[in-house]
């Protein structure tokens, strides 16, 4: 069963730090705002425990969450697992769409997945807990996003690869740390159905790639003491995002002279320091890995749950 990806996101613990945040994305990435929900005296009355801007960068939706309204006091449910999920190169998990929940229920159901459903939202989706994933929270979604522009029939993410410096083509994977890929494959080719679709050397970690609705997986197991074995020990899930671009050269170069510093090899895969972004791994590259199908989100395809 396979499920196109509605978004990726991650914790703030103070609501003061998310503009900030969202602003990196948008000077940055040129990210465009599609919804923003905010604790506001005319909202007040929705209980709302949380603030959150719902941006595009290409295809993908990036939103970054921060505890507010009741949210922002102790012992709030939302509030809390936002604090605790608010570290640098921590991520909450991916939303993945389905037009049929009932029958995703059973998919999930039927491969021993555990699933959670918020009071009030078993309509709308449920939740598989991170601990499941290998510290990924997946979340199966059937409504549209608000403003979901890439339901509309005349939306593109080509702004973004011809106007914008970086010359974003679209997401081309998200990549998580593994303990093993002995025990990735268990879960991800296994148990999740995603077919295995390439494996090489990433650095100072293996990787295998598998194809999870219209993106890419990747896995690294990382040798002992590096960056990767440390985030599956201690962090646990995604680990970084690879956006494809149409010039590696000229992406690198906008980006110095927003006078980042950048990490990797631009002829290869090349990244923000984590330090100077968000404190999450963000890599780009103009290759398109063996085996790995071409960007794009096939959200659109099955849009209106």
């Amino acid at each position: 069963m396979q499920f196109p990806l509605v978004h990726i996101s991650w914790a703030l613990a103070d609501n003061a730090a998310r503009p900030a945040c969202d602003a990196f994305f948008q000077d940055v990435f040129g990210a465009e705002t599609v919804f923003e929900m905010l604790v506001t005296p005319e909202t007040e009355h929705y209980g709302f425990d949380r603030e959150e801007r719902l941006m595009m960068i290409g295809d993908a939706m990036i939103i970054p969450i921060a505890p507010a309204g009741g949210g922002a006091q102790e012992g709030s449910p939302l509030g809390d697992m936002l604090r605790r999920s608010a570290a640098p190169m921590r991520w909450i998990g991916l939303a993945l769409k389905t037009t049929d929940l009932k029958a995703a229920d059973d998919w999930f159901a039927s491969r021993g997945f555990k699933r959670h459903y918020d009071r009030g939202m078993e309509e709308h989706y449920f939740l598989v807990p991170r601990g499941q994933v290998m510290g990924m929270r997946l979340e199966i979604v059937k409504q549209d996003m608000p403003n979901e522009p890439r339901i509309r029939p005349d939306w593109s993410p080509a702004r973004w690869r011809d106007a914008h410096p970086l010359g974003i083509e679209g997401l081309q994977a998200v990549g998580i740390s593994a303990p093993s890929l002995a025990e990735a494959r268990e879960l991800f080719a296994g148990k999740l159905e995603w077919p295995e679709i390439a494996a090489r050397g990433e650095g100072d970690a293996h990787l295998a790639a598998f194809a999870m609705g219209d993106t890419v997986l990747e896995a690294l197991e990382g040798a002992e003491g590096s960056p990767v074995a440390d985030h599956a020990r201690d962090v646990k899930g995604i680990y970084h995002l690879v956006f494809k671009v149409k010039d590696a050269a000229s992406a690198a170069s906008y980006l110095r002279g927003k006078g980042l510093t950048l990490i990797g090899d631009v002829s290869a895969r090349f990244a923000i320091a984590p330090g100077e972004a968000q404190g999450r791994l963000i890599w780009f590259t103009e290759t398109t890995p063996g085996g790995y199908p071409e960007v794009g989100s096939k959200l659109g395809e099955v849009a209106g749950g």
